[in-house]
């Protein structure tokens, strides 16, 4: 599970494919489906994504189509446990897009100075965030920003910071670099949910390949 950028699934999306790409490529449905059995992922993309009748996705898997709706019941279910409650619906129009930017740019000027209270404020009170391939999750505004502090966020090597904001799997998305000794070396990817106004879902990732989205390899 890794992010994907924008400007490739631009690339090759239909514009009649782009609701779904949409909904399916965004990395909370992502997250949650590694929480199903194979055979319960495999059933859900199969029928709910690529659109395949119960008897086809029987006879790809081998089974049988009663099972196949089972399989896709409780993946249902499991979608519905493990997505936040209050989704969003994808930002549209000129007012939603000027809410987004605003809210990035706080985001991004309490990030670069290391601001507590300014992350804490852009971010809603039940913010969640992950840093796949590392297990577990947190919930919580302040659990969430006392987590990074306790990893060293705003002191020490991990005092000053620049930040690119940038789109991945039709989300926005922050590459934060940490500065030392001038300059900007790329860190995290934060891949974010935005809903009512505030940072809903943090997915975090680290940038191995900044090219791949891109980002510059440092800022000076």
């Amino acid at each position: 599970l890794e992010p994907y950028p924008d400007a490739l699934l631009d690339a090759v999306d239909a514009p009649e494919d782009t609701l779904i790409a949409k909904e399916t490529v965004e990395l909370a449905y992502l997250v949650a489906i590694q929480h199903m059995t194979p055979q319960s992922r495999a059933v859900l993309i199969l029928r709910d994504v690529v659109g395949l009748p119960a008897q086809e996705v029987a006879e790809l898997l081998e089974t049988s189509v009663p099972a196949v709706n089972s399989a896709l019941q409780r993946a249902r279910a499991a979608l519905a446990e493990h997505l936040p409650q209050d989704r969003a619906e994808w930002p549209a129009g000129a007012d939603a897009v000027a809410e987004e930017k605003a809210l990035l740019e706080r985001y991004v000027t309490a990030t670069e100075a290391a601001d507590i209270d300014g992350l804490k404020a852009t971010l809603a009170e039940e913010v969640r965030f992950a840093m796949p391939p590392e297990p577990g999750r947190w919930t919580g505004r302040d659990t969430v920003v006392d987590a990074w502090v306790s990893g060293g966020f705003g002191t020490g090597d991990f005092a000053e910071w620049r930040c690119v904001v940038t789109r991945v799997n039709r989300q926005p998305a922050v590459a934060n670099y940490v500065v030392r000794d001038g300059v900007g070396r790329p860190f995290a990817l934060d891949v974010l949910r935005i809903a009512d106004g505030e940072v809903a879902d943090i997915v975090a990732f680290p940038i191995d390949d900044p090219a791949r989205f891109g980002l510059p390899g440092v800022l000076a």
